[in-house]
């Protein structure tokens, strides 16, 4: 493999994985909208609260919510496994000196 070919394939892999993070992203705010116990009351903009959506902290208990936050699980264990398949992959084509 090329110097080039692994730069591109390396490229797409991190837009891939920075859409599937900001989608993980974009649907932990959704979670956190329909959570009583999640709702930003402040006024004030804040980080999404992936920790409490992940650990199921404060979310709401009807059947909707909750698939979302296991949609969120799952678009948050892509994006984990796709770091663990690249770095196998790394490690596989590396050149000895």
């Amino acid at each position: 493999m090329t110097g080039e070919t692994f730069y591109l394939l390396c490229g797409v892999w991190a837009l891939v994985m920075l859409a599937i993070f900001i989608l993980a992203i974009r649907l932990s705010y959704r979670i956190e909208a329909r959570s009583p116990g999640l709702t930003n009351r402040s006024g004030f903009p804040r980080k999404a609260m992936m920790f409490h959506t992940v650990t199921n902290t404060n979310v709401a208990g009807d059947q909707e919510t909750q698939a979302m936050r296991r949609r969120m699980i799952g678009l948050l264990l892509i994006v984990l496994a796709g770091f663990a398949l690249l770095s196998a992959g790394v490690s596989l084509f590396r050149v000895a000196p």
